[in-house]
């Protein structure tokens, strides 16, 4: 049983990291309202964007001349999978569930015979998925959002990916990264980057599918300009969702700490006082033993 002096020391150690989780709660909150703003900002431009591409590149799919990024490699041998995570811990299960899905879709792709490399966004993935998939990471990036999200950082991203498409190092491209649902509640997503993913065109009256816009200069001088650009987008879009998810992970996680650090002093304290009051006990005893026996 452990003594006063151990109760007493461990109920100031468990006080000090109430206190710390408690100051990370609130310094997550701050940063949440913000990183959730910016997300919540990004979507409408990155979904219409993506919109707009799709409607255009559905005129163009299968067709001589389109661009390489819409029309891909030819091939489905070589996938690229990005990563978002985070370079911080202590935020649940933020990395833990991206680290998950990864592996499952490497799996996926391995049992199909596909050779897949990983491209990591954050130390937190990396060294994770160094335990079992080191010989896949062919790069690493750190630092991003340390400062805040820039659009400068998914540009550089985006910019690595499009020259190891370029050389030929990969023929479909794949982000993974944490949706921002709700500070409780973050979706796993992926996300095709490379080739564009072209979507179902919905057949209108008698089959035919009228055009809603004439375009100058012509459409594939246009997708050759948007789609890296688009890139950039979805990647700065992945970058704040994720930015927003783990500061909502982090938020919940220190709020489940300082709980259950609280619950914890409680009971060390009736266990204190249940200690101190059978040590008095016994002295009084002891006490009244002495004084019978003279």
């Amino acid at each position: 049983m452990p003594s006063l002096k151990d109760l007493r020391l461990r109920i100031t150690s468990v006080k000090s990291t109430r206190k710390i989780t408690s100051a990370m709660k609130m310094v997550a909150a701050s940063k949440l309202r913000r990183a959730q703003m910016a997300a919540e900002a990004a979507r409408p431009y990155a979904e219409r964007m993506e919109r707009m591409l799709g409607a255009l590149a559905g005129s163009l799919a299968g067709q001589q001349g389109a661009p390489r990024m819409l029309a891909g490699t030819g091939q489905d041998d070589v996938h690229l999978v990005v990563v978002v995570s985070s370079d911080r811990g202590l935020c649940g299960g933020f990395n833990s569930s991206i680290v998950r899905d990864v592996r499952r879709l490497i799996a996926d792709l391995q049992r199909q015979g596909k050779t897949v490399k990983v491209l990591t966004v954050g130390r937190k993935g990396r060294d994770n998925l160094r335990r079992d998939h080191a010989k896949l990471i062919t790069e690493s990036v750190e630092g991003i959002g340390r400062k805040g999200v820039s659009f400068a950082d998914a540009d550089q991203i985006a910019a690595k990916i499009t020259s190891m498409f370029e050389a030929g190092e990969f023929d479909v491209c794949t982000i993974v990264y944490n949706r921002f649902r709700s500070a409780i509640s973050q979706e796993v997503t992926r996300q095709q980057l490379v080739p564009f993913p072209v979507p179902a065109v919905s057949e209108e009256k008698g089959g035919e599918v009228k055009a809603l816009y004439e375009f100058e200069p012509s459409e594939e001088g246009i997708l050759d300009e948007l789609l890296p650009r688009n890139m950039a987008v979805q990647v700065f879009r992945a970058l704040l969702e994720s930015s927003a998810s783990e500061q909502g992970a982090r938020m919940t996680a220190m709020d489940n700490a300082t709980r259950n650090a609280g619950e914890m002093i409680d009971r060390l304290t009736i266990q204190y006082n249940r200690s101190r009051q059978a040590q008095i006990t016994k002295e009084l005893i002891e006490i009244i033993s002495g004084a019978e026996a003279l």
